[in-house]
């Protein structure tokens, strides 16, 4: 197989990006830094594409070594043919190579091994060529009878013989890949409860049954969680008759024969015995190797819209993590997300002391001149909610608060991190802070949380961990590098996911940072320990500088051209320092103007030959001069503020609302409309059109506006459209 040329075929590019991109990657360089300063090598890929890319190029030469180590392991045996290894090189999924292995395995002690053992294969291969039209099976048998090796009766050996068959019908790759498919077209998934008089979450599934081919991927994952917790019981169902019928249009040649009925029978034990348990394994494994994968990739995609969440800069916070008992923990932020304050107040049961919780935010909001109040969304937080909204209406204070989703927030206060970011900090504090950091900076804030702990996806915890933590790890490293840090202020946690920096070395930055001084040019990153030359190369451009001895340090402009960018402003006469004041709006009216031509295209080309750069990378450049270190969070819809609240009690049918949406999943999106309970719109309620995936339709992040179709006061649970 030729990899480059597939890979060019299935992701319709040209086989010289592949060839470049695969050599790229080879050459130990990370997707983020291909995906923005190998434009001109790859032809422009995303980083979503070369990701993809990726990963199919490990699968697909991790099929070819598994092809060469078949075909070795069967050539020891003397068995390998010419037409075998044919099949075997053509094959194109691993399952196809490991059936056409499955003959040639190695087994453990088998009924027909042990068959076979007594001299009984030849008796076999009478049986399975059906030439033998008179007579009968016994007086074939006859003959294979042998007491001292066990085969007492030509009963015995017909068995033993009828093993050998079923299990060469069970190894033969070609009818396993029919049952297989047949299963697959036709077969059920049958649940049932455990215990049907339980109460549970399953109850759905207690007598339940939907085909193989068409059941969604969230009611695999929610069936298979439902058997772990041995509240169901799971069977694939077929009809075993059409199988049957499948099989014997193969192995049934001559209906005269002798062993005609026998061979029915052996087809029967060779589905029942061998092929139906480890198929019936296979359908399972298959739906949820599909069900994770999608719930991987809208885990990720949901982790994406959050972390790319638009900053609220600028803004001093008052944060509240929300409790009962022991107080909601206060924490006042100024515009950088440095802690000024912290203390506790007791506006919830059992204390409620709304007077002194008031008392206590003026006198923060009047020292510290906060702008917006944020509220975790935990325990506590509908009571402390309205506690802060009658506050601010009481007093006529100008400011807002928003509602924090603060899913992973005592993870994050409780980790080794955060007791050496904060180790004068009680757990409570840092959790509070936390909140008001998600707001200021989201991205920055959420990189020092697992992933599957940010509460954006659907059964996270029940899906391949090692597969979701790939998939999320690429997602917060293309998040991080496409914004870009400040290499002054950044953390270790958000310095280890740029390109080429791991943890180590992202605290020896740090370390480095505290010795010596701020950053004044990206040269100086050469002197940090263990950041050698290939680290810098992956590093640099996503490094930011503000106010340094150079001014395009300051921009997304990687080192490797300065020279060309250099050349540019001078041939345009661009002023280096409107860098450092937002950027020259005009460069491309002077491109225009300098290089005129038919189109702007035409004219960046002449540009780009003149100074001997890409025109890709000529084309970043110009959008960096027109606005340095432009944040692309700046897209995102903005956060929604708040300074009134409403109880679930207020909700009424046909309200209509704008809302947050704070997950997406399989068959909705759940939406914030205020309460303290997310609403959901149903799939069916997202658009007038039919929708494949919700994610067609929304983002973690969007605001919404939405319509109240059903309410369930005891549930407390809110059903929206869309379709308004």
């Amino acid at each position: 197989m030729d990899i480059i040329q597939k890979l060019a075929a299935e992701f319709k590019v040209k086989i010289s990006q592949v060839e470049n991109t695969v050599q790229l990657i080879d050459e130990g360089n990370t997707i983020p830094f291909i995906a923005r300063y190998r434009k001109e090598v790859t032809g422009g890929l995303t980083d979503v594409v070369l990701r993809d890319l990726d990963e199919r190029l490990k699968y697909l030469r991790n099929l070819e070594e598994r092809k060469e180590e078949v075909i070795r392991l069967i050539e020891e045996q003397g068995k390998l043919t010419e037409d075998l290894k044919a099949e075997i090189l053509k094959a194109e999924v691993l399952q196809r190579v490991e059936d056409l292995y499955k003959p040639f395995k190695q087994k453990k002690a088998t009924r027909a091994s042990k068959a076979r053992e007594k001299g009984l294969e030849p008796l076999a291969m009478i049986i399975y060529a059906q030439l033998l039209s008179s007579g009968t099976p016994e007086d074939v048998a006859a003959a294979y009878i042998s007491p001292e090796k066990e085969v007492n009766s030509a009963e015995d050996a017909l068995q033993g013989a009828c093993d050998i068959i079923a299990e060469m019908i069970a190894d033969d790759p070609d009818l396993t890949q029919e049952v297989r498919d047949t299963t697959f077209a036709s077969g059920l998934i049958v649940t049932e409860a455990t215990d049907p008089e339980e109460k549970t979450v399953y109850e759905m599934y207690y007598d339940h049954q939907e085909a193989l081919a068409k059941i969604p991927n969230h009611r695999v994952l929610a069936i298979n969680r439902g058997e772990k917790e041995k509240k169901l019981k799971v069977k694939v169902s077929v009809d075993a008759e059409k199988i049957h019928h499948l099989i014997g249009r193969t192995v049934l040649k001559n209906e005269r024969s002798i062993f005609y009925g026998l061979l029915q029978e052996t087809i029967a034990d060779a589905y029942k015995r061998l092929m139906a348990p480890s198929i019936e394994r296979e359908m399972r494994n298959s739906l949820t190797e599909r069900a994770e994968a999608e719930a991987v990739k809208i885990f990720a995609k949901n982790t994406e819209n959050l972390l790319m969440a638009p900053p609220v800069k600028g803004k001093k916070v008052i944060a509240i993590d929300p409790g009962y008992r022991t107080g909601c923990k206060v924490a006042v932020l100024d515009e950088t997300g440095k802690l000024k304050a912290y203390t506790t107040v007791y506006p919830t049961e059992p204390k409620k002391d709304i007077a002194g919780t008031e008392a206590v935010l003026k006198k923060l909001v009047e020292k510290f001149h906060t702008d917006i109040i944020v509220i975790g969304n935990g325990t506590g937080s509908r009571e402390t909610e309205e506690v802060v909204a009658g506050f601010i209406k009481k007093n006529g204070y100008p400011i807002q608060y928003t509602i924090v989703n603060e899913a992973g927030a005592s993870v994050y206060s409780a980790s080794k991190l955060a007791t050496e970011e904060y180790p004068d900090l009680d757990v409570t504090t840092r959790g509070a802070m936390s909140l008001g950091r998600r707001l200021q900076d989201p991205l920055a804030e959420l990189v020092k949380i697992d992933p599957k702990s940010i509460g954006v996806g659907q059964y996270q915890h029940d899906i391949n961990q090692k597969l979701l933590e790939g998939a999320l790890t690429s997602v917060v490293e293309d998040c991080v590098n496409r914004v870009g840090v400040d290499l002054n202020t950044a953390s270790p946690s958000l310095l280890s996911y740029i390109a080429g920096i791991n943890m180590g070395i992202a605290k020896n930055i740090v370390a480095y940072r505290e010795e010596h001084g701020r950053f004044e040019n990206r040269k100086e990153l050469m002197k940090v320990p263990k950041l050698g030359e290939k680290a810098f190369g992956q590093c640099a451009g996503f490094l930011r500088i503000q106010d340094g001895t150079e001014p395009l340090d300051a921009t997304s402009v990687h080192p490797e051209s300065y020279a060309a960018a250099r050349s540019m402003m001078e041939k345009l006469d661009v002023d280096p320092a409107s860098i450092r004041s937002g950027g020259d709006a005009s460069i491309e009216k002077k491109i225009k103007k300098a290089y005129p031509a038919k189109s702007f295209a035409q004219s960046v080309s002449r540009l780009a030959e003149e100074i001997g750069i890409g025109e890709l990378t000529l084309r970043d450049i110009i959008e960096e001069m027109k606005k340095p270190a432009r944040d692309p969070r700046e897209d995102a819809p903005p956060v929604v503020f708040r300074n009134d609240v409403k109880n679930f009690e207020d909700l009424k049918i046909d309200m209509e609302l704008t809302g947050t949406v704070r997950n997406v999943v399989d068959f909705g999106a759940f939406v914030d409309i205020g309460v303290k309970n997310d609403g959901l719109v149903h799939i069916s309620q997202l658009s007038d059109k039919y929708v494949k995936h919700p994610m067609d339709v929304v983002s973690v992040g969007d605001t919404v506006k939405v319509k109240i179709i059903s309410i369930d006061y005891d549930k407390k649970k809110v059903g929206l459209t869309m379709r308004l």
